[in-house]
């Protein structure tokens, strides 16, 4: 979704709110995550005293291998992201997201953001017992009877 902030930068004081969801099947080319869901996307953009600061929540499912057991899993997401935004940077700062010709295209910073926000290590549950290294059995499933 383009966002269109002409207004709002020009502006002190405005507000432009946003709700849409990303399609599931769109993200496939993108990231070789699964998105069991849509990523139900909704959030503001406000001008305050010249400072625009873009405000985005996003709720979705994805579908994940746990990294200790190897189980499939689902889990659900919700994240909060916040960016401030300039027409133009003088600086190298990461922080500051630039919005050439007033516009931004949110698809592509929401989908940045949820990728960079996932745990790098990613587990079924907090105390899963992983894979047996001598069988291989999943210890979540019960005790194998090889010798430790």
């Amino acid at each position: 979704m383009i966002l269109r902030l002409r207004s709002v930068f020009e502006n002190p004081g405005k507000r432009q709110e946003f709700d849409y969801a990303i399609p599931s099947g769109s993200l496939d080319y993108l990231t070789d995550k699964t998105f069991c869901s849509p990523i139900n996307v909704s959030g503001d953009v406000s001008n305050r005293a010249d400072v625009v600061l873009l405000k985005v929540r996003c709720t979705f499912s994805m579908q994940h291998e746990c990294d200790r057991c190897l189980t499939k899993f689902e889990r659900e997401y919700d994240k909060a992201f916040e960016h401030t935004l300039v027409l133009k940077s003088y600086t190298d700062d990461d922080e500051l997201v630039v919005c050439e010709h007033s516009e931004l295209e949110l698809d592509e910073l929401v989908i940045g953001d949820i990728l960079l926000s996932l745990p790098t290590k990613i587990l079924c549950r907090e105390d899963c017992k992983g894979l047996c290294l001598t069988c291989g059995k999943n210890l979540n499933e019960g005790d194998c009877g090889c010798e430790n």
